[in-house]
């Protein structure tokens, strides 16, 4: 077994540790504090007969909306966590596409037959993706032409005061989150790179950034 073989199952094995319990309760907490998830989805501008992939989707809530959102759009969704897919799985009943996946390493054909996706997002998991910035060049690497990714996740906090900004980090460290201050240069980096166009927002007090790459 290679060595990012080992790394995606140590991974795998400690998402599943963290949510086996949190998964009942997830949904119904997060709503307190994961910001911009809502607006991600009302942002993606979707038709009918799109693909839309959402990388780590836990329990399925955003891909749930997206089918709300955009009526006859093409769903699918993978995670690394066999117990958060538990969830999305009951959500959904086969009306989504499902698989256990790295979002480091994924092939779209082999997990569901598809080349690409027209919409991909990532939603609050970048930050608790230790190779994050492969994320985002696996989740670029499976657009369509004229496709898009979508990325929203906690952000710098530096509109936050000093004390909470520190104690928010503190916290989010329990649960393995780190927010990744460098995301919007990553993106853009990438971006140039393959010849692709990027655009940022900053959420208020930087409490959450929302990064768009789009494939021309």
């Amino acid at each position: 077994m290679t060595g990012a073989a080992h790394r995606s199952q140590d991974h795998a094995a400690l998402m599943d540790r963290v949510y086996r319990g949190q998964r009942h309760i997830y949904d119904l907490t997060r709503k307190y504090y994961l910001f911009g998830r809502d607006r991600l989805v009302a942002g993606l501008a979707c038709q009918p007969g799109d693909s839309v992939l959402e990388m780590a989707c836990g329990t399925g809530r955003n891909l749930e909306l997206v089918g709300k959102r955009w009526p006859g759009v093409r769903r699918f969704g993978f995670d690394i966590s066999r117990e958060m897919l538990k969830n999305a799985g009951e959500r959904f009943d086969g009306t989504v596409r499902l698989a256990q996946a790295d979002a480091t390493r994924f092939d779209p054909q082999a997990l569901f037959g598809q080349p690409g996706f027209d919409r991909i997002i990532l939603s609050y998991s970048l930050s608790m993706i230790p190779d994050w910035r492969a994320a985002l060049v696996a989740g670029t690497a499976a657009l369509n032409s004229g496709g898009s990714l979508h990325v929203v996740d906690f952000g710098d906090l530096g509109g936050m005061p000093g004390f909470a900004a520190t104690a928010l980090r503190a916290w989010l460290r329990k649960f393995h989150v780190e927010p990744r201050d460098d995301l919007c240069r990553a993106a853009e980096t990438l971006a140039a790179e393959r010849g692709l166009s990027c655009r940022f927002t900053r959420g208020p007090l930087g409490y959450f950034q929302m990064v768009v790459v789009t494939r021309q």
